[in-house]
């Protein structure tokens, strides 16, 4: 492949992700899910590195921006509580989404996928943000925390020890 076919194939990506994006702008994509997996399944799906985003929301839900917030190896990837509401806080947002890929495929949370969301959670209830959701991708589908019960699960331990 010539240096002008990667130039149109990188051209095309880049299209693509921005079309995509500009689909999620300014929509509820919390009653809109599958424009969200669409958008997350292009733009950090098939990253070969774990990459942690966020999707920053307004009060009614619909999307501020997008962005990579960390960008780790092939397995891993640290995600700093204090720059993620530092980055929440700059965007104005009410509430926020994330999201992370697995390069692997294999979209089943390791532990500490399960313990950040959890810190996440809480660190951001402490602001005032909430946490709808937290994706992970992978080239098997996705798994969903608020889905599969966690997010209302971590909601309730932050209500019961803040009592």
């Amino acid at each position: 492949m010539g240096p002008s076919n990667s130039l149109g194939l990188r051209l095309i990506k880049e299209v693509a992700d921005r079309y995509l994006e500009a689909r999620i702008i300014s929509k509820d994509v919390v009653q809109n899910p599958n424009d969200l997996m669409e958008y997350l399944n292009q733009t950090i799906g098939h990253k070969t590195k774990e990459v942690f985003a966020a999707i920053f929301l307004d009060a009614k839900n619909r999307v501020l921006t997008s962005k990579i917030l960390f960008t780790g190896t092939l397995t891993t990837s640290s995600v700093y509580p204090r720059e993620v509401i530092i980055s929440a806080l700059q965007h104005n947002a009410a509430a926020v989404i994330f999201s992370h890929n697995h390069p692997s495929g294999d979209v089943e949370p390791s532990k500490s996928d399960i313990l950040i969301t959890k810190k996440l959670l809480f660190a951001l209830k402490y602001v005032g943000i909430i946490l709808h959701e937290h994706m992970i991708i992978g080239n098997e589908g996705f798994y969903s925390f608020a889905a599969q019960g966690l997010i209302s699960m971590f909601n309730k331990e932050f209500e019961e020890t803040n009592e």
